[in-house]
């Protein structure tokens, strides 16, 4: 009579287990689940490891360990041990606010270019300050926003970069719509959650402009706060999936105005597929109009290709782009990771090794924004203060030709909208052109002007002329002084302080010299 020795996992009531077993049997459940939502393939390495796990008593820890993936290369492409000099970093962030307030934020509020950015997005589709920039703006992480249809991985996606798996405190995921909510994952000395209402009340947080999304919408947001090493660089922000049979107005706040908000302000855009979920609809067709202007941002994520054969995914890769080309009008098109992003290893014959380098690919470009995440905001502030001078030069051109064209029987009203009509009728673009270093491409939309003076009645605006003081001096000299020499000289001392050295590519041998794709010359 043969006789099966049974392993205790299989043998004792969950009551009875040790705690460490019943932890084996939480993560066997939650592998079990993923697996079958990604691929029925993930059945036969399931069934293989449960087998395993019966059986092997004593070496269940390795089995375990077999089945997670390797992440020293994430340490060592993010530099996650290499301490950083924090004084530097301070001492800049400290020297270009300082510039902000003295130079720049005197004119937005003189011709209040934050109401021209409310009525007019589509006149600078990019990076902006919020309506009232604070210094938790100007001083904030770089920001990695994650988009895309629902259950493509994205918070699984994140669970593996921080390591969150198989613990309290990793981000819900599962075959259904699971994240409803705007979640933002940021450094804290402890672990906790942050209401949203907390977040937009707190003006030292760069939040704060949210609350003007309703307060419908602050009880989706929430902030995650935790320490680790990443996340002292760089806040993630995870959003909900897009779902194009459910009409927008049903989440209950603005959802294409909450997605803008975060685009314009993040340093890097993945947008992240599956093999199952390819198509186009109306929401994503208006995410991706959203996008516009934000290309070097954006990356595109094929994620689960470890759940396709090598010809069904070059399929798949090829299905991807048909489907996303009328959607990217631009010369050079983003860069498509294909990988598995997410901790249990890749499936057995699979091309493991490609999809190895595309994630240290992945992470190279996000160690660039970290590298670089002072030079990239000292370029942003510059950016700024070119739109809020241009703007300021406008609105001085459009009072001066109200004063010229005022007579003392015209009427103020009449004669003001004939000019902001029809402006080409009074050279106001064009000899913003002709007097100043001025790029026709960084003019903003004309339409915009109607709607900012139909709110700001042109009288209320002094000529440029006339905002100098003897102590203070002039705007316009004072925000030319801060573009053309002040922040140019602030970024060349950060540049030349920059020890060389040895490029993370180089300690991980992915063979790929990264180049830094967000400097703003």
């Amino acid at each position: 009579m043969v006789t099966t020795q049974q392993s205790p996992l299989v043998t004792q009531p969950l009551c009875c287990m040790p705690l460490d077993l019943l932890w084996m049997v939480y993560i066997v459940t939650e592998a079990i689940r993923v697996l079958l939502a990604v691929n029925m393939k993930g059945l036969v390495s399931v069934c293989c490891f449960v087998s395993v796990l019966a059986l092997a008593t004593p070496e269940e820890e390795e089995v375990l360990d077999s089945i997670l993936r390797d992440r020293t290369h994430i340490e060592e492409t993010l530099r996650l041990a290499a301490e950083e000099s924090s004084g530097d970093y301070a001492a800049a962030l400290l020297r270009l606010r300082k510039i902000y307030h003295n130079s720049i934020r005197p004119m937005e509020h003189a011709y209040k270019y934050s109401e021209l950015r409310q009525h007019e997005i589509s006149a600078y589709p990019g990076r902006t300050l919020g309506d009232s920039a604070t210094d938790g703006e100007i001083t904030s992480k770089p920001m990695v926003l994650f988009l895309g249809p629902w259950s493509v991985g994205k918070s699984s996606m994140i669970n593996y970069l921080l390591g969150l798996q198989d613990t309290p405190y990793q981000l819900y995921t599962g075959a259904e719509p699971t994240t409803s909510e705007f979640t933002v994952i940021m450094h804290g000395e402890k672990i906790r959650s942050v209401e949203g209402i907390v977040m937009a009340a707190d003006s030292s947080r760069s939040f704060s402009p949210l609350e003007k999304f309703g307060q419908n919408f602050l009880e989706k947001l929430i902030g995650i706060e935790m320490p680790h090493k990443l996340l002292e660089r760089v806040t993630f922000v995870d959003t909900p999936g897009i779902i194009e049979n459910r009409k927008q107005q049903e989440r209950g706040y603005p959802f294409n105005d909450v997605c803008q908000w975060f685009i314009d302000r993040a340093d890097l855009i993945f947008v992240v597929f599956d093999p199952t979920k390819l198509d186009v609809g109306l929401e994503l067709e208006m995410l991706f109009r959203q996008l516009k202007g934000r290309e070097s941002q954006i990356r595109i994520i094929l994620n689960k290709a470890d759940s396709l054969a090598t010809q069904d995914l070059m399929r798949v890769y090829g299905a991807l782009f048909w489907s996303l080309a009328p959607l990217i009008n631009v010369t050079e098109p983003p860069r498509v990771y294909v990988s598995s992003f997410w901790p249990y290893d890749y499936a057995p014959n699979t091309s493991r090794e490609l999809f190895k380098r595309e994630e240290v690919s992945l992470l190279e470009d996000l160690n660039q924004v970290i590298e670089n995440r002072l030079e990239n905001k000292i370029a942003f502030i510059r950016q700024h203060g070119i739109r809020v001078r241009i703007h300021g030069l406008l609105v001085d051109r459009y009072v001066q030709t109200f004063k010229e064209k005022m007579s003392f029987f015209s009427d103020p009203e009449l004669v003001f909208k004939e000019i902001v009509d029809d402006p080409d009728k009074f050279y106001i673009f064009k000899s913003i052109l002709a007097k100043t270093n001025v790029s026709k491409f960084d003019l903003p939309n004309r339409d915009a002007y109607r709607d900012f003076f139909g709110i700001n009645p042109v009288t209320s605006f002094k000529q440029l002329s006339a905002q100098c003081s003897y102590i203070g001096g002039c705007l316009l000299e004072k925000i030319e002084k801060a573009i053309t020499e002040d922040l140019p000289g602030l970024l060349s001392s950060i540049n030349s302080s920059k020890n060389p050295t040895l490029s993370s590519c180089e300690a991980t041998g992915c063979g790929e010299k990264p180049k830094n794709r967000y400097r703003r010359n």
